[in-house]
């Protein structure tokens, strides 16, 4: 599943960045999600593997705190991506006229250069927060990284502080994304239920469903995980759920954007070399 997921979203990458036609907003912010969920990757299943073949579970408190930094940077990353994406197709659809007006280079890389700058600003506070805790219980962590839940059931200070932060955070960099995203395909649908031709209607739900499918794989359990209290907090569910968005959601995006996608796919085949080869019926061999 990680070379799967390393491949498929370097494949992605490249198949954009070496195709003028695919130079858009929309696969703009595809790149850099890819690109986002390779480091999201690497950031956790490298280390599951040493574990897994050295036998040795341990790691230290500096490392601990480092994953987990990173760790929270990338998935907020992923989280403000995926609003922006729906903000892109919001302008792509409703506003198609003003859409190379609204989604210049200037302003896709402002929302990307943004995205950047939140995530690390709230993952930076909550780290700092996390490195005063004081950790006297059990040193094993019930799961398989140092994520933020886990992690406070270890503590024996007092975490209100921590709760507190955690959760406004929680909803600036949940809600907030999730609400833009919501309101965008509102409009979206709305605008699609007054186009006449069931032909255009397919194009343009064919275009959206790919975002669609990864952002419910994506915040569903997001939310599931940590939009608890911390003393609710079950360790079977949490691990079930960091499975999905930390190795299968990462694993299933290039399949998920480039399988629905014919530009993708054409990129694609062109980037491996797999051109087809189309002759006319009844042109003379010479031509040939």
């Amino acid at each position: 599943m990680y070379l799967v997921t390393m491949l498929g979203n370097l494949l992605i990458i490249l198949a954009i960045g070496s195709h003028p036609h695919l130079h858009t907003p929309m696969y703009f912010f595809l790149a850099n999600l890819s690109f986002v969920d390779t480091c999201f990757t690497c950031t956790i299943v490298p280390k599951v593997l040493v574990n897994i073949h050295t036998q040795d579970h341990s790691i230290s408190y500096t490392g601990c705190l480092t994953q987990m930094y990173f760790f929270m940077v990338l998935a907020l990353l992923d989280d403000f991506l995926l609003a922006v994406m729906a903000y892109d197709r919001y302008v792509a659809i409703c506003l198609p006229l003003h859409y190379t007006t609204v989604m210049g280079p200037r302003r896709c890389l402002l929302l990307v250069a943004a995205s950047w700058l939140c995530s690390n600003v709230l993952a930076s506070s909550l780290t700092l927060l996390m490195a005063q805790i004081s950790f006297c219980a059990s040193h094993s962590i019930p799961h398989f990284f140092c994520d933020v839940l886990p992690l406070l059931k270890l503590a024996c200070s007092d975490t209100q502080t921590f709760h507190i932060i955690m959760f406004s955070e929680a909803a600036l960099s949940g809600v907030v994304p999730l609400t833009c995203v919501l309101l965008s395909y509102a409009h979206i649908v709305h605008t699609i239920l007054r186009i006449p031709s069931a032909g255009g209607k397919h194009k343009v739900f064919s275009t959206c469903g790919s975002h669609l499918t990864v952002v419910t794989l994506f915040y569903g359990t997001v939310f599931l995980v940590y939009f608890q209290p911390s003393s609710s907090y079950s360790a079977g569910t949490g691990m079930v759920a960091s499975v999905v968005y930390t190795v299968v959601t990462p694993m299933l995006n290039p399949f998920i954007y480039s399988l629905r996608n014919k530009d993708m796919k054409q990129a694609l085949g062109r980037f491996l070399g797999l051109r087809k080869m189309v002759f006319s019926v009844g042109t003379h061999p010479r031509a040939l």
